[in-house]
C-alpha cells in the first residue's frame, strides 16, 4: 500500500497520523479506499504521504495485521495544508466509514535514514523537545528477503518486553505491504522514557547490536517527533 511520493530534503512544517477504526463489515470498503486514496492523494497538497495497514507488530508477520484499523502518514508545508486535509474527499470518505479515528500532529525533531529512497521528514537538526511533552517515535524498514527468518525471529522478544515498559503510551505496528516493509509507530510520555527503552531495555539493545552484524535491512529510517495534538481513540481508548 503507498501514496503520493515527491518527498523534499528540507524539513516539513508539520506531519499528522491519522488511524482510523472499523467494524469488520466495512473491511472491504476500507481495502478500496486503500487502492481509491493513492489518486486523490496526490491532489491533496500534501509533500508525501503513505497509507497503511495496521498491526500488532509482535512478529511482523502477515498474522499480525489488523484489518480493523487503517493509517495514513502525512507531511506538509503547513498547518493550514494539513487542516485543508480535513475536509477533503479522502478525509470525508474515511469518516463515513469509521467508528473510531485517531490523529497525531507532530514536528520532526530528529530523522535519520530513507523511506522509499526519500528523505520524508526532512534532515532536522536534533533538539530535545521539552522535559514533560509527549513524543511519537517511527520506524520503518525494508527487509532483505534472505534476512527475513531472522529478523522475525529477533523482534518478539522486543516486543515483550516493550508492552512492559513505563512511558509507553500507545504502539502500534504499521506497513505498505504484509511482508518486508515494517515499521512501528510508538507514543510516549515523554522523551525521557523513549530514550530509556530505545538505550536502556536489554532486548532492545540487543537488536540494535545485531542489525549491522546480520545486514538485515536494505533501507532503515528512525525518525523522533514532538506531539503537537492528539485527538481521538485507538481500540476505544484515548492514548
Amino acid at each position: 500500500m503507498g501514496g503520493a511520493a515527491g518527498a523534499r530534503d528540507d524539513v516539513p512544517a508539520l506531519v499528522t497520523l491519522h488511524v482510523w477504526g472499523v467494524g469488520p463489515a466495512a473491511v472491504p470498503a476500507a481495502l478500496g479506499r486503500m487502492a481509491l486514496d493513492r489518486a486523490l492523494l496526490r491532489r491533496s497538497g500534501a509533500r508525501w504521504t503513505k497509507l497503511l495497514g495496521t498491526g500488532s507488530g509482535r512478529t511482523f508477520t502477515a498474522r499480525d495485521a489488523d484489518p480493523l484499523h487503517w493509517g495514513l502518514l502525512a507531511a506538509w508545508d503547513s498547518p493550514g495544508d494539513a487542516a485543508w486535509f480535513e475536509r477533503s474527499a479522502t478525509a470525508r470518505a474515511w469518516g463515513r466509514l469509521a467508528q473510531e479515528r485517531l490523529r497525531l500532529a507532530m514536528t520532526p525533531v530528529a530523522s535519520r535514514g530513507r523511506w522509499g529512497g526519500l528523505a520524508p521528514f526532512g534532515d532536522p537538526p536534533p533538539r530535545r523537545p521539552p522535559a514533560d511533552a509527549p513524543v511519537v517515535s517511527i520506524t520503518r524498514a525494508r527487509v532483505r528477503l534472505g534476512s527475513w527468518r531472522t529478523f522475525t525471529r529477533a523482534v518478539p522478544p522486543v516486543s515483550d518486553d516493550l508492552s512492559a515498559v513505563d512511558g509507553l503510551r500507545m504502539a502500534i505496528g504499521v506497513g505498505e505491504a504484509p511482508v518486508g516493509l515494517q515499521g512501528t509507530v510508538s507514543l510516549w510520555r515523554d522523551s525521557a522514557a523513549l530514550t530509556a527503552f530505545a538505550h536502556g531495555r536489554a532486548p532492545h539493545r540487543a537488536v540494535v547490536e545485531r542489525t549491522p552484524r546480520e545486514d538485515w535491512y536494505a533501507e532503515e529510517l528512525f525518525a523522533r517527533f514532538a506531539v503537537t495534538s492528539l485527538e481521538g481513540t485507538l481500540a476505544g481508548r484515548e492514548p
